[in-house]
């Protein structure tokens, strides 16, 4: 039986999850940061994009906005935005959203709508990336 550790994922609006899990997958700027039971303490910064956790020896998949998790040996917290399971996501919104942020991401903006249209595009995308899987 595999290692486990308390994990915590928790949205502005809803507790998520809360119990053991065996693994978890976070969408980082570098890729992917994956955690087991006695990881490092750290924290980290966590993108928009595709998170796994694995319970009972299956993964599970969600989808997230930015925010952060904190890594103990022997618990993690996760904290975001926003969080859905596959399921939840309604993929014409998801398209229409990615639609407009690649509409707006053509025309000439200031900085600071680039990175607001960059980072709804990249919200849309994981939902669809998610939501493709199930």
């Amino acid at each position: 039986m595999e290692k486990t550790f308390y994990l915590e994922i928790i949205s502005v609006d809803r507790q998520f999850y809360i119990g053991l899990a065996e693994g978890l997958i976070l969408p980082i700027q570098d890729g992917q940061y994956g955690i087991l039971a006695d990881h490092e303490p750290t924290v980290t910064a966590i993108e928009p994009g595709e998170l796994k956790y694995k319970v009972n020896g299956q993964w599970q998949l969600a989808a997230v906005s930015g925010g952060f998790a904190e890594i103990m040996p022997e618990y993690v917290v996760v904290l975001i935005s926003s969080v859905e399971h596959p399921e939840e996501i309604d993929i014409k919104r998801a398209e229409a959203a990615r639609e407009r942020a690649e509409e707006r991401l053509r025309h000439k903006q200031s900085v600071e709508e680039y990175y607001n249209s960059k980072a709804a595009l990249a919200r849309a995308m994981a939902r669809l990336k998610t939501r493709g899987r199930k």
